[in-house]
C-alpha cells in the first residue's frame, strides 16, 4: 500500500512481546500497526535477561505487520546493593534504548514523532530528544499503577520525572476516562485523548456454531489479585447447585493457574469448568467465538482487551463495574456487578443463560468495528499525530 505523505512514527515501549513471554505489551505492538497503515513506524524496546557466553546484547529485528522493530536484549544487572542495583539497571535500559534508536539514525530514519508506551523512564528519552531534535512526542499510558485501589505510584523522583515528562508532551492518551482522571489526580497535567486498544476484527469474528450447552468464556493472565477468579468459582459452584445446563471455558495461564485448577476441583466443578490452557490467533478467537458469553470478576482493571474482542465475536459481557469497563460495557452488551459480589455474579449468569438471546451479536461486533479495528485506531491514531505536529 502506498501512503500518502507518510511521517516517521518512533515508538518506545516498556512492555513488549519477547522470548520469554509472547503477551505484554501485545496491544503496543496492535497500535504500531495501525499506525503503519498510514505512516513509516518503527519501534525499539530493550529487555533484560540472562545471556549466556558472555554475550553482553542480541537485537531481535524484523520488519513485518507493516513496521520494523528492534528488540534488544541486554544482560540483566546482577548487582543486588539496594539504591546501586535500581541506578545500574535504569541506566543500563535507557543505554540500549539509545543503542536501537542510533542504529535507526544512521540508516536514516529520523523521527518526526516520538510515540512513549509506559512510562516513567522512556520519558527521560523524550525530553532528551524534544530538547535535541525538535521532535515532539506522544504519550500512551495503560498502567493501572495510578488507580486508587492499586495505589502502587510512589517515589518522589518518579512522581517528580512524571510530571514533567507527561507535561511537556503534545498529547497523553489513555485507554479510558477511569484513567485519566487518575492520573489527573496526581497532578499530571497534560492534552489528554482517549484511544482504544486494537482488535483484530478479520480474526476475532461472529461464529455460528456454537457449543451444546451454554458456555461462559473466561480468558486472563491468571493473577487471582486482580482477577478474583477464586471468587469466580465459587460463584459458579453456588449456581451449579441451581443448575447445570452451563459450562465454563477457562483460557489463559499465569502464576495461579495451578491454584486455580485445585479450587475448581475442591469446589466439585470437573464437569463444568474446562481449563485450555494459553491460547493464540486463530485458536483464540475460534475457542472463544464458540462460547456465548465472556466472564471477568475482576477487582480492578484498566480496561482488559478481551471486552472487545468478545464484541468483535458478538458475545456479551458479564463484568464488575471497576476501571474503565462501565465506559464499555453497559445494558445492551451486557451485565455489570459489583466486585467481589458473588451472589450477584451467581444472578447475573443465571439471567445471561435464559436472556442471552436479548443481545445482538452484529450490534456487538459493530461497536466493536467503530470503536477498536485497526481502521478506527489508526485514522484515531493520525489526528493525534497530526496535532502533535502543529504544535512542534
Amino acid at each position: 500500500m502506498v501512503k500518502a505523505n507518510p511521517r516517521r512514527i518512533l515508538f518506545l515501549s516498556r512492555w513488549y512481546p519477547n522470548r520469554l513471554d509472547p503477551m505484554p505489551g501485545l496491544f503496543v505492538k496492535k497500535h504500531a500497526e495501525a499506525a503503519a497503515l498510514h505512516n513509516d513506524v518503527a519501534l525499539v524496546h530493550a529487555f533484560p535477561m540472562d545471556l549466556k557466553n558472555g554475550i553482553q546484547f542480541e537485537i531481535d529485528r524484523k520488519k513485518e505487520d507493516g513496521f520494523d522493530s528492534l528488540v534488544i536484549y541486554y544482560q540483566a544487572v546482577r548487582c543486588k546493593i539496594p539504591g546501586i542495583a535500581d541506578m545500574i539497571k535504569g541506566w543500563r535500559y535507557l543505554q540500549y534504548n539509545f543503542i536501537g534508536i542510533n542504529i535507526l539514525r544512521k540508516e536514516g530514519f529520523k523521527a518526526d514523532i516520538l510515540h512513549l508506551n509506559i512510562l516513567t523512564r522512556l520519558g527521560l528519552i523524550a525530553l532528551w530528544m524534544k530538547i535535541r531534535y525538535g521532535t515532539p512526542y506522544i504519550i500512551t499510558e495503560h498502567w493501572s499503577r495510578y488507580l486508587p485501589i492499586t495505589n502502587t505510584y510512589h517515589g518522589l523522583l518518579r512522581k517528580a520525572i512524571t510530571k514533567i515528562v507527561v507535561r511537556n508532551a503534545a498529547i497523553t492518551t489513555v485507554v479510558t476516562n477511569n484513567l485519566r482522571k487518575a492520573m489527573q489526580a496526581h497532578g499530571l497535567k497534560s492534552n489528554y485523548k482517549i484511544i482504544h486498544n486494537v482488535v483484530d476484527t478479520d480474526l476475532f469474528q461472529i461464529n455460528e456454531k456454537k457449543e451444546d450447552l451454554f458456555t461462559f468464556v473466561h480468558v486472563s493472565c491468571f493473577e487471582d489479585r486482580s482477577k478474583n477468579i477464586s471468587g469466580m468459582l465459587e460463584a459458579i459452584a453456588a449456581l451449579s447447585r441451581q443448575r447445570q445446563d452451563f459450562r465454563i471455558m477457562m483460557i489463559g495461564e499465569g502464576e495461579d493457574l495451578d491454584a486455580m485448577k485445585s479450587k475448581a476441583k475442591e469446589l466439585k466443578l470437573n464437569q463444568i469448568v474446562r481449563f485450555y490452557g494459553l491460547l493464540e490467533n486463530k485458536n483464540l478467537s475460534q475457542t472463544m467465538s464458540s462460547g456465548h458469553c465472556l466472564l471477568m470478576f475482576s477487582n480492578y482493571e484498566n480496561i482488559p482487551v478481551v471486552i472487545n474482542e468478545s464484541f468483535a465475536c458478538g458475545l456479551a459481557v458479564i463484568a464488575t463495574e471497576v476501571g474503565g469497563i462501565p465506559e464499555h460495557v453497559d445494558k445492551q452488551k451486557g451485565m455489570l456487578v459489583k466486585a467481589g459480589d458473588k451472589k450477584a455474579l451467581r444472578d447475573a449468569m443465571n439471567h445471561m443463560i435464559d436472556h442471552w438471546s436479548d443481545f445482538r451479536p452484529e450490534k456487538l461486533r459493530d461497536y466493536a468495528l467503530k470503536n477498536s479495528s485497526k481502521q478506527a485506531v489508526a485514522k484515531s491514531l493520525d489526528q493525534l499525530y497530526t496535532e502533535a505536529m502543529s504544535k512542534k
